[in-house]
């Protein structure tokens, strides 16, 4: 018996039909030549022999009586595999196909009654342009509610049930005495003795606690006063900050990973900060082809991890720090350089603040409070027209999610791709998750379509953000051969006569080497 963390249960309590509070991925698999059968049968079997690898898959939720506090995880008396893991129908797909069909199964809650989880198999997809394989293309969408695990819990799951090579490595079987309790075996006044013992726990902690944090923050406060005396910038307003739908839309990009980081290199920033001003690029691109480009920079809102290296459990661990993007500065590299102002101020804060944010709160009557008040904000929030009017604190999530650099194999098939698909909420209907893997860089964007009609051109953008960034920074250190793949990445793009800026929709500034807004 597990009582859930603040943190993770105020995914669910914020979740609502518009804002599901899942995440997932999309992935393309090669089977091995001349595999005959079904995959999907084929990962049911796999995953059946794993189950035990990772709670999550065992594990349900306990909701207290009268929702006196944070529900708890339970051992589920069964798992039923027809249920977690599906077979789309239909016959032959194309990807943007699988995409199309990823972002309409993103938009559906997962069934609170079951384990957080459900993998869909396509057990036939047509190979895009250029990917060269030699067995039958599948592919495979994941969901998991993100009360269970963060990004980087999500890799020690994939840990539990991805193998290095093709043939699955032997795991020993399940021991029968470590299993977890059962939701018939609680008894209401032990419920209810874990809601108060729990929230006193929280009271000391926050009282222990409360004075390192204080002066973390009072210091970072004074060092903000005495470096700038302009007061904090909100987000500026865009087309996408706006009350979303029910409905999502899907797309994918991929750089390579090894140029990446040598581009990063010769812009004196990391790869993190490439990554930043790819997007930033393509964002002006878009806002300049279908609204205007603000006066002010997009603030990207970028989750960062609290947890140890050591770490291993499957919840959230994580807070969020705000990113200025630089869209205003028509100058890629001024563009560039206040990336790195940005990233660098958020860097210096988050070594003072890191080991005092909290990821935990008192659980007496906090699905009242935090459910109850903050479902009614966020539906008054997103149908009344108020997010089209207030400013926001950030116009776009952006998350930076490392992986493994080998190929990764499930059930003998070998993963080509890891397209993360992630959160978007009221006033932010854009989420852009960047996954690495096995010499790539998958980019997955998820919007709601009324918000971003065009996605996949945004998509396509940050391709071409990229090969702008080749030419702008140039690549100090020689590219890395990524490794053997049946999608290779892309080659560097060819020197154009001249250099071309971005379009401005603004007269630029009189004086060049002054930041002006574009």
């Amino acid at each position: 018996m597990k009582t859930l963390s603040g943190l993770d249960a105020t995914f669910l309590y914020l979740e609502t039909p518009e804002t599901p509070m899942h995440v997932g991925s999309l992935h393309l698999y090669e089977l091995p030549k001349g595999f005959r059968g079904s995959f999907h049968r084929a990962v049911q079997d796999h995953i059946a022999g794993r189950l035990h690898l990772a709670p999550i898959f065992t594990r349900r939720l306990a909701f207290m009586p009268f929702d006196m506090g944070h529900p708890m995880w339970v051992e589920a008396d069964e798992v039923d595999l027809d249920f977690h893991i599906r077979k789309a129908p239909g016959a032959k797909l194309t990807v943007r196909q699988v995409e199309a069909a990823a972002a309409k199964l993103h938009a559906e809650l997962i069934d609170r009654n079951h384990p957080l989880w459900q993998f869909t198999i396509f057990d036939n997809v047509a190979p895009p342009k250029g990917m060269a394989v030699e067995g039958r293309l599948v592919a495979f969408h994941s969901r998991i509610h993100h009360a269970a695990l963060d990004g980087k819990g999500g890799t020690v799951l994939a840990n539990a049930i991805l193998d290095l090579t093709p043939v699955p490595r032997e795991v020993a079987p399940a021991d029968p005495s470590r299993r977890g309790r059962s939701g018939a075996d609680l008894r209401i006044g032990e419920m209810i003795g874990a809601v108060f013992s729990n929230s006193l726990a929280q009271y000391a902690k926050l009282a222990r606690t409360l004075p390192a944090a204080a002066g973390s923050i009072g210091g970072l406060a004074r060092q903000s006063i005495t470096r700038t005396k302009a007061p904090v910038q909100l987000a500026p307003r865009t087309i996408f900050n706006v009350g979303i739908t029910a409905r999502r839309s899907f797309a994918t990009a991929t750089l390579p990973f090894a140029q990446a980081r040598a581009v990063a290199k010769a812009a004196g920033g990391s790869f993190n900060d490439v990554v930043l001003w790819v997007c930033a690029t393509a964002l002006r691109e878009y806002l300049h082809a279908h609204g205007t480009v603000p006066r002010k920079p997009l603030v990207a809102a970028m989750p960062v991890s609290l947890r140890e290296e050591s770490n291993k459990e499957l919840n959230n661990q994580a807070s969020l720090s705000l990113v200025q993007l630089g869209t205003h500065l028509a100058d890629p590299k001024a563009r560039m350089q206040a990336i790195l102002e940005s990233t660098g101020k958020v860097k210096e804060a988050l070594s003072g603040l890191k080991s005092v944010l909290p990821t935990d709160y008192p659980s007496l009557m906090a699905p009242w409070l935090v459910g109850g008040a903050g479902r009614l904000a966020l539906k008054t929030y997103g149908s009344a027209g108020i997010a089209e009017r207030l400013p926001a604190l950030a116009n776009v999530a952006i998350s930076n999610v490392p992986g493994p650099q080998m190929p990764l194999y499930l059930a003998g098939a070998r993963m080509l791709t890891f397209h993360p698909l992630s959160i978007i909420l009221h006033g932010m209907a854009l989420n852009i998750t960047i996954q690495t893997y096995a010499g790539r860089v998958d980019f997955g964007l998820i919007a709601d379509p009324a918000a971003l009609p065009q996605l996949q051109q945004l998509a396509s953008g940050l391709e071409k953000a990229f090969e702008q960034a080749v030419e702008v920074f140039g690549t100090e250190a020689p590219t890395a051969a990524a490794p053997a793949t049946a999608a290779p990445a892309k080659p560097a793009p060819r020197k154009r006569a001249a250099k071309t800026k971005p379009p401005s929709p603004r007269k630029p500034a009189a004086k060049p080497q002054r930041k002006q807004a574009a």
